[in-house]
């Protein structure tokens, strides 16, 4: 019980199916810890998304990765912008994540919707990873900003967009992971409480949460 309260103080929606991963307690089956921190009232409560954060750009580019299959870092990165609700307003955040690791290469949070945030996060996850040779997103007006395609195209990576969600789900998957594992269990005043929260959230994502194995994508 200490283990899982150190792994809900860090991970905070972290489910219990997971945290059993996590642990890997010899002394107890899966379906038993399961129903035991069901019992003790562990169980998390998931929030959905309803804000819309993208506008559908009539410009697109087609979808490449469809089938494809993942043996390395650098391959495919997908990206999304969600929204934060603190105080009285809405801020906006970029991830942006490779599908082969799982981790967030790239991130920022903004006040806006412009392209901006989007280009910072790129730039950063460039930096620090290098070049990648898809990028993924959905078909956001903001993915097909000039300055943000540019930087692709410069580094010859190879552009493709979803049409549904499920088109984007490694993306989709970390925008609700970091919205719903850790923030909502913080106590987000501000904009700046936000980036704060939001940069320990990925920090623990990134080196300390369990993360799934790897399949073809769908």
């Amino acid at each position: 019980m200490v283990q899982v309260d150190i792994i809900r103080d860090e991970h905070p929606g972290c489910g219990i199916e997971k945290m059993y991963n996590m642990l890997k307690p010899e002394f107890i089956g899966r379906d038993a810890f399961i129903e035991t921190l069901m019992s003790l009232g562990y169980r998390v409560k998931r929030n959905k998304n309803y804000k819309r954060t993208t506008i559908a750009s009539k410009m697109y580019y087609p979808n490449l990765i469809k089938g494809i299959e993942i043996n390395g870092p650098n391959q495919l990165w997908q990206s999304d912008i969600t929204y934060f609700e603190a105080g009285t307003r809405f801020y906006y955040g970029v991830f942006i994540v490779d599908v082969y690791t799982k981790e967030i290469v790239g991130y920022a949070i903004s006040d806006n919707m412009r392209a901006t945030a989007n280009v910072k996060a790129l730039k950063a996850a460039i930096c620090e990873y290098g070049k990648v040779k898809i990028h993924h997103s959905d078909r956001g007006s903001q993915y097909i900003a000039k300055k943000y395609t540019a930087i692709l195209t410069d580094m010859e990576c190879r552009i493709s967009m979803g049409l549904t969600a499920q088109d984007n789900a490694y993306a989709e998957r970390i925008n609700q992971t970091i919205k719903n594992e850790y923030l909502i269990y913080r106590n987000v005043k501000d904009f700046q409480s936000l980036k704060r929260y939001v940069k320990k959230a990925v920090d623990n994502y990134n080196n300390t949460r369990f993360h799934n194995s790897h399949k073809p994508i769908e």
